[in-house]
């Protein structure tokens, strides 16, 4: 099978997924809200609502990826701010200073962005990162030795950030450790 094919099976493979996962989480949630299961079963229709979302996520990750892979990735700009590009709701990451208004595929990159956050926590054994954005360029901090080939997609233990270097740099972009710093410029 060549890299093309293979792309292309990747992709309908994550779009025919997202109707039956699309039925476990509307079925999860329809129960969740019906209101009349006890504590326990109540965390497991928690639990399959959470790992459903976290699925449709990887999902969207890795059609986004067979895209850019198979040359079939194209980008719906928008304009957006670089500082809300590094905000998160994700308790771990913050982000502070002065953006840039700049037009790229909002979505793909500040799921992008969040992937990489998250990845420096995961695999770095640190509790919170910073992103510091000055214009076109973000940093994120601390990003210990052991995470930072992870981030760069070097190392393959982390859909999210093969996924994000694959994205920004399709989208004219760059990822550079400096020290304990990782430099992103959208």
């Amino acid at each position: 099978m060549t890299a093309d094919r293979f792309s292309r099976v990747v992709s309908l493979a994550c779009h025919d997924l997202r109707t039956p996962l699309a039925t476990v989480y509307g079925f999860a949630r329809t129960l969740s809200r019906a209101g009349e299961l006890d504590e326990r079963n109540a965390r497991f229709v928690e639990m399959i609502e959470s790992a459903s979302e976290q699925m449709t996520v990887m999902l969207d990750q890795l059609g986004v990826l067979a895209r850019i892979e198979s040359g079939r990735y194209e980008p719906t700009p928008m304009e957006v701010d670089t500082l809300e590009l590094a905000t998160s709701d994700d308790e771990r990451i913050s982000a502070s200073g002065e953006g840039t208004t700049i037009e790229t595929d909002v979505q793909p990159v500040k799921r992008g962005l969040e992937s990489l956050a998250i990845a420096a926590v995961r695999h770095g054994g640190v509790e919170r990162v910073t992103w510091t954005v000055n214009g076109r360029e973000l940093v994120l901090a601390p990003v210990n030795e052991s995470s930072a080939p992870v981030l760069l997609g070097d190392e393959l233990r982390d859909l999210g950030s093969v996924v994000a270097r694959a994205l920004i740099e399709r989208l004219g972009g760059s990822l550079e450790m400096r020290g304990a710093t990782l430099h992103v410029t959208v």
